[in-house]
This record gives structure tokens, C-alpha cells and sequence, in this order.
């Protein structure tokens, strides 16, 4: 059996700080998956999956930055300021073309399911703020609980 060293990195890393990071990341990634399967269901007649919902958020993300960054890399020169424009516009109808193809539906209900994914991401906040407030009202945000989810929630 390999045994690697508590500390492998640098600057005090440690392997258990990775560890944490990936299972923190995948729980963070649960979560935010859950207003899109949520909205997913709703457009699509109850026929999309958790998983589809899983694919979706972390490739629309994906899908979002190349496209950005790549009519800023091959379109700035020639449009100038106005390659960010295009490049936002065309970087979320590449997120919606993401949606549209994870939930297979046509463009409209790709578009419905991220607007009613953003709806249901705030409501879905609001609510977690409100037990949060309730079960725990003197949690800091330095706890280990608000480091994990603060993030997501924006608190």
C-alpha cells in the first residue's frame, strides 16, 4: 500500500482539504441541480430526471464560458467592445441550446426551463435562509455549515 504524505501540496494544502473541496463541490452541485430537475419537471410534463438535471447544470456553465470566451478570443479584434455583447448573448443561448438538448424540448421550453430554474433557485433560497434563521440563528458565516452552503445561498 502507497502512502502519501498528510501534506502534498503547497502552502499548507493538504490531501484531507482536497478531499473536502470534491465532496463540498458534488454537494454544492446537488444542490443547485435541484431547481433545474424541479423546472425540468414542470416543462417537460413530469418526464425529466435528476440526472438530466445533473448534466445540465454543470455543462450549461461549461458551455457558457467557451462560447464567451471564445467569440472574445476570435471576435474582439474585428467587433471591438461590442464582441462582450454578442459574446453574452450568444453564451446564454448556448446555455439554453444546453438545456433544450438535456430535457429534449424545443428552444421555448429550454428557455422556460432556465428562467423557472432561476425562480425556483431564489424561492428554493429564500426558504433554506428562513430554516437556517430558525434551526440555527446564531450561525456565523465562518461555521463549517455557512462555509458549505453560504456560498450557493449568497449569505
Amino acid at each position: 500500500m502507497i502512502s502519501l504524505p498528510a501534506n502534498i501540496f503547497p502552502n499548507g494544502f493538504t490531501l484531507f482539504d482536497l478531499i473536502a473541496i470534491i465532496i463540498g463541490l458534488i454537494i454544492l452541485w446537488i444542490i443547485v441541480s435541484i431547481p433545474a430537475y424541479l423546472a425540468g419537471k414542470i416543462v417537460t410534463g413530469g418526464r425529466s430526471t435528476f440526472g438530466e438535471a445533473m448534466v445540465a447544470t454543470v455543462l450549461g456553465p461549461i458551455v457558457f464560458f467557451i462560447v464567451l470566451v471564445g467569440v472574445d478570443l476570435f471576435l474582439k479584434g474585428i467587433l471591438g467592445g461590442a464582441a462582450s455583447t454578442l459574446g453574452y448573448l450568444l453564451a446564454f443561448l448556448a446555455w439554453v441550446w444546453v438545456y433544450k438538448r438535456t430535457f429534449r424540448t424545443g428552444w421555448l421550453g429550454g428557455l422556460a426551463i432556465a428562467i423557472l430554474a432561476v425562480i425556483v433557485f431564489v424561492i428554493f433560497r429564500i426558504v433554506i435562509i428562513a430554516i437556517l434563521g430558525i434551526i440555527a440563528p446564531s450561525v456565523s458565516s465562518g461555521t463549517s455549515l455557512m462555509s458549505l452552503i453560504g456560498p450557493v445561498l449568497n449569505v
